[in-house]
């Protein structure tokens, strides 16, 4: 009996223990792959970095061979209707060299020689499509006189633009520039919003996320009164229908008889936090553009802070100047109170003007008959750099335009103590 159970039990434990080693061995072969995979997948995970960080460094490497310094010639290949008084102009190099890159947002600095001005006129616009090889596109508007007011000129460049400017003439351009950008490879979820011709740089935006594919959230908001100021509807719908990670809201808020929201617009009212609030639903991710009229602006701004917004994900661009004056930095913040106790005095001029309190040095300037150098009065284009032989000057909200050390820059500085000016 004993020696039948012994082989028995022997085999049985020698069995155990080949399973016991087939178990094992199988788990060190999954191990072994899966740590394979692993390894694979970060191999996979590095060679993507680099590949991204080379791809970067190329396109900076072309951007600094394609840009220049100055004023370049530029030929008007287009001139297009988008919409009432709104035109695209489409810029092509008159050496016919490839143009650079640049961060969709930014704009061009343009020197017009305008009939009956009796210097070039300095003016700054937005880049409104994505960065192409062969031109560079920017979309204006006519600025007329105001209602009622017909004394007041109309807008001197934008006018010289539509009614002057012909397929075939050549304009001077700055390279692009400007601090209002947005990486458009990231994928960090965005809310774009344009009011009016505000459109242009987030426009540029959209255009480039959507041809880098990048698979970001994309909320877009577009504010016009109505169907007659809608510029690029067509293109607009397109982009929505072909991209289901964008999320089109135009907005009429006064729509005329017959139009009504669907496939040609959205919302039956103005731009505002509480529509955006209600579309995008999550306002701690998303980051925020936008650019526009004043109002709008002013009212976005608030109501984005307001609703908890952190005001380093609020990025937005001056529309004409001091569109939004925003919370002043602390040491901007501490004016010299009486206003009446500053002055800004223009050494070259013999003259010292008191500080009202809210008026640029540009602005008072102008007031005292002085002439000094200007062109986008956003502080974006830096024509009227000027000299700063003493004194403090602040800015509402950091200017596009690089200050040099020692300078300011007029249309948007506002004196923070007495200040002496080379003007």
């Amino acid at each position: 009996m004993l020696d039948t159970l012994l082989p028995a039990a022997a085999s049985l434990l020698l069995a155990g223990l080949g399973a016991r080693l087939a178990v094992a061995g199988w788990r060190e072969v999954e191990a072994t792959r899966a740590a394979r995979r692993s390894a694979e997948a970060e191999r996979a995970l590095l060679s993507a970095r680099v590949a991204e960080i080379a791809e970067r460094r190329a396109r900076e490497r072309e951007k600094a061979e394609r840009t220049w310094d100055g004023f370049r010639k530029f030929v008007v290949a287009r001139k297009v209707l988008e919409a009432r008084d709104t035109r695209s102009f489409y810029l092509e190099p008159h050496d016919r060299r490839p143009l650079p890159s640049f961060n969709p947002g930014q704009y061009l600095t343009f020197k017009l020689n305008v009939p009956g001005q009796p210097k070039p006129v300095t003016r700054c616009y937005s880049l409104s499509d994505a960065p192409r090889a062969d031109y560079f596109r920017v979309t204006i508007k006519r600025v007329g006189s105001p209602p009622g007011k017909p004394e007041i000129p109309p807008g001197v460049s934008s006018c010289f633009f539509h009614d002057d400017l012909e397929v075939g003439d050549i304009v001077d351009v700055r390279a692009p520039s400007g601090a209002f950008w947005l990486d458009p490879t990231d994928t960090t979820p965005v809310v774009l919003i344009g009011g009016g011709v505000g459109l242009t740089p987030v426009l540029s935006m959209l255009n480039a996320i959507v041809d880098a594919d990048a698979r970001r959230a994309v909320w877009f908001f577009y504010g016009v009164r109505n169907g007659a100021e809608h510029a690029m509807a067509e293109h607009l719908a397109a982009i929505a229908a072909r991209n289901p990670n964008v999320s089109m809201n135009v907005c009429y808020s006064d729509p005329e008889p017959g139009e009504v929201p669907g496939e040609r617009f959205q919302h039956s009212e103005r731009v505002s936090v509480d529509l955006i609030r209600r579309v995008v639903g999550d306002m701690a991710s998303p980051q925020f553009y936008l650019c526009g009229p004043p109002p709008m602006m002013k009212s976005v701004v608030e109501g984005l802070g307001a609703a908890g917004v952190q005001a380093e994900r609020i990025h937005h661009e001056a529309f004409g100047p001091a569109s939004v004056k925003g919370a002043a930095p602390p040491a901007a913040a501490a004016a010299p109170a009486p206003a009446g106790d500053v002055a800004v005095v223009f050494a070259r001029s013999g003259k010292r003007v008191a500080w009202n309190g809210t008026s640029t040095i540009l602005e008072m300037a102008e007031a005292a008959g002085i002439a000094m150098d200007s062109g986008c009065r956003a502080g974006n284009c830096g024509s009227c750099t000027t000299a700063v032989r003493r004194g403090e000057v602040g800015y509402p909200s950091k200017p596009g335009a690089e200050i040099a050390s020692g300078s300011c820059l007029a249309c948007v500085g506002l004196p923070r103590s007495e200040v002496e000016i080379d003007a």
